[in-house]
């Protein structure tokens, strides 16, 4: 691969799904995008570089998704789950007492199992029974979702932070795969979704979880999508981050709960003194925060 062959993709790549790769990364193109371009009948990257520029869109596509890291595991970092079990579900039932319904965005959920772990949990609050809970999960690929909505997963799959009484109670044995059960597959709606662009039709969540995908953005991007995430958290919601994710320095359209690593509010402080609303509800007092 050629060194203008290299920049145009990674132009593509930050343009197409915000992936900022740093000039050493060559190595990880190569080992992505030769098998695609065999798989297209083309010899190697100069050929597949030369079809994208006369705007081959079908193939500009699976470039994209080729590139994009599709990590995940069930209940990652475990950190964020018992915060939603400990933490945000308590108050959230509290909160939200007199309406009965949440909404739960999980955006960059590749495969499935972080917003499945979310369901699960949601499933073995007692205090949501008879709750109206909306979990919605987006990706930038369609691969993934695809895979996600059919909920099947491997034994090494099931095998990674899913603990065995859950893997008994949600899930039943097809072969060698493991399926999700229908009620649990239930609760996600899946929606493919570019954090690049305007996301405001997904409406207003009580908790986002975005986790993991941020790392991979430079820094003017970052503060974007910090901002319009802002916009579409309840004022008292909560936001989770990944483990190596953070606001601080950022942005300040969030503030990090005290003793509860990983998750922000909106910075209403801010927002009034923008004049955005003069009447915000009180922040969520997390279960053990201060």
């Amino acid at each position: 691969m050629t060194p203008l062959d290299y920049d145009f993709l990674r132009k593509l790549l930050k343009e197409r799904s915000g992936l900022d790769l740093s000039a050493d990364k060559q190595y990880l193109v190569e080992s992505r995008l030769i098998p695609l371009a065999r798989r297209a009948g083309l010899p190697g990257i100069a050929e597949l570089v030369a079809k994208i520029r006369t705007g081959a869109a079908a193939l500009t596509s699976e470039v994209v998704e080729a590139m994009t890291t599709n990590e995940t595991f069930f209940f990652r970092d475990k950190i964020p789950f018992d915060h939603l079990r400990q933490a945000i579900l308590p108050a959230l039932v509290q909160a939200r007492a007199s309406r009965r319904s949440l909404r739960i965005w999980c955006a960059a959920s590749s495969t499935g199992q972080e917003p499945y772990s979310i369901a699960m949990c949601v499933k073995e609050f007692a205090g949501l029974s008879g709750w109206r809970v909306e979990i919605v999960a987006t990706d930038l690929s369609q691969e993934v979702l695809e895979k996600s909505k059919a909920g099947l997963y491997s034994q090494f799959e099931v095998q990674r932070g899913l603990p065995i009484q859950m893997l008994v109670k949600h899930f039943t044995q097809t072969g060698e795969l493991w399926q999700l059960n229908a009620d649990i597959r239930a609760m996600v709606q899946h929606r493919q979704l570019n954090l690049l662009q305007d996301f405001s039709h997904l409406g207003t969540f009580d908790v986002i979880f975005c986790r993991n995908v941020l790392i991979y953005f430079d820094q003017d991007t970052k503060v974007g999508i910090f901002e319009r995430v802002s916009r579409m958290l309840e004022p008292d919601g909560v936001l989770a981050l990944g483990a190596a994710e953070t606001v601080v320095g950022i942005s300040d359209a969030f503030k990090p709960y005290p003793e509860r690593r990983g998750l922000y509010r909106v910075n209403t402080e801010r927002a009034a003194r923008a004049g955005v609303s003069a009447t915000m509800p009180q922040v969520l007092k997390l279960v053990g925060a201060r």
